[in-house]
């Protein structure tokens, strides 16, 4: 059935959103290289626009688009034979013939572990390794990667060329490494989705504050290798973090779409599954000593899902399951989470005084949640006029419009004079 082109062109949107992981994946099998990968699943979704508006949209747009993307990608090789030979190799010719037999089925074979767990070798630096599969597996632009990492575009789009380079140069197998290799790469492989995930929780850029693909994507990668690594604690307590914050994602903006904090939740509507998945998996995690980043994430996460109301959470017991993250995970966007978990255990001036003395840390500057968490705090001791200001610093590094309409808020219940 023909369709407009603005039906076609919100279609295509959709599918580059939820399906681009999956098609990319699939089609590194078929053409041997990222970048020829990349080319013929670009030709695919160009193809979409011209051809859906006048057959119509397809049932499953990603079977229509892998299909189309391998095919492509079969024609290269047989028009490019000798030149392809020359190029460094992903996959084995055999299987390049063994995937060539499934193109035209109803089914997409999910490649997404093997395009992370190739993008995680340890030939590559951790930065390039997360900033790689974020921008292959979810499809993210540079300019969207380079938010995440709080870098310039110019940078990222320059470290993900070489990663692309490294890969093609060192020949790395587009594998799932054996049992045997597999942890060594997970801290890698944990960490991209962990990332894919905090994206997701909270967009860097748009109109929405989540975006709910990435949420489901980190979601079931964790539940993948949960079942590649089911008695392994970072799996369990990465699972556990995942479902225990994202239980919360249906009452985090109200109906006008207005950031809702956590104390202004409303907890009856917080998924209850998810929590009881959670919590089990945390206790799992946590027999485990001395317990690793995730399970200590997670930790942090129970308590607040175990608390029936803001005034029961225990923000002592947080501050001190932080002073526990801190010594596994050394970081500055730690810290910052723990001088707010002071403030709230403490009160506002001690919060403004651990904030304060993270003022100077590099890795911070144009981090937008340490102007907000001042901004906060200083309103919170009836400094409006600095507040104020650091309010706007937070309003100018802000992307995300609800994060920024709720900092505006914030910004005009100020008193004035």
């Amino acid at each position: 059935m023909p369709r407009t082109q603005t039906e076609v062109a919100a279609a295509v949107a959709e599918a580059h959103r939820r399906e681009w992981g999956f098609v990319l994946a699939a089609t590194v099998r078929v053409a041997g290289n990222i970048d020829r990968a990349e080319e013929c699943v670009q030709d695919a979704y160009a193809q979409a626009l011209q051809q859906w508006e006048a057959r119509g949209i397809p049932a499953k747009p990603g079977a229509w688009l892998t299909t189309v993307a391998r095919r492509r990608a079969l024609d290269l090789h047989r028009r490019d034979a000798t030149a392809q030979r020359a190029l460094p190799k992903l996959v084995p010719d055999e299987l390049v013939a063994d995937v060539a037999e499934a193109v035209g089925g109803d089914e997409i074979p999910d490649e997404r572990l093997r395009l992370i767990c190739t993008c995680c070798h340890p030939a590559l630096a951790v930065e390039a390794q997360l900033a790689l599969t974020l921008r292959l597996l979810c499809g993210l632009s540079t300019a969207e990667v380079a938010r995440a990492f709080l870098v310039s575009e110019p940078t990222m789009a320059a470290r993900l060329t070489r990663a692309k380079q490294k890969i093609a140069a060192a020949k790395i197998p587009y594998r799932v490494p054996p049992a045997d290799e597999l942890p060594e790469r997970l801290a890698a492989v944990l960490g991209v989705v962990h990332l894919v995930f905090t994206t997701g929780h909270t967009a860097p850029v748009g109109a929405d504050l989540v975006r709910r693909d990435l949420v489901e994507r980190a979601l079931e990668l964790a539940r993948m290798l949960r079942a590649l690594l089911p008695s392994h604690p970072d799996v369990a307590g990465l699972l556990a973090l995942i479902l225990l914050t994202d239980a919360r994602r249906n009452t985090r903006v109200d109906r006008t779409g207005r950031l809702l904090l956590l104390e202004e939740q409303d907890r009856s509507q917080w998924n209850q599954s998810e929590i009881r998945e959670g919590l089990l998996l945390v206790r799992e995690a946590s027999d485990h000593r001395p317990p690793g980043r995730y399970a200590l994430q997670a930790a942090i996460a129970a308590v607040h899902a175990a608390a029936p109301t803001w005034a029961d959470t225990d923000w002592e017991e947080v501050v001190e399951l932080y002073d526990q993250l801190c010594a596994v995970w050394p970081s500055p966007v730690v810290a910052l989470n723990r001088a707010v978990a002071v403030g709230m255990a403490r009160g506002p001036a001690a919060g403004l005084a651990a904030v304060d003395a993270l003022a100077a840390e590099p890795e911070l500057a144009g981090y937008r949640y340490l102007p907000a968490a001042r901004a906060d705090f200083l309103r919170r001791v009836g400094r409006a006029d600095d507040a104020r200001a650091a309010y706007l610093d937070a309003i100018a590094l802000t992307d995300n419009a609800v994060e920024r309409d709720f900092l505006e808020s914030r910004l005009r219940s100020l008193p004035t004079g």
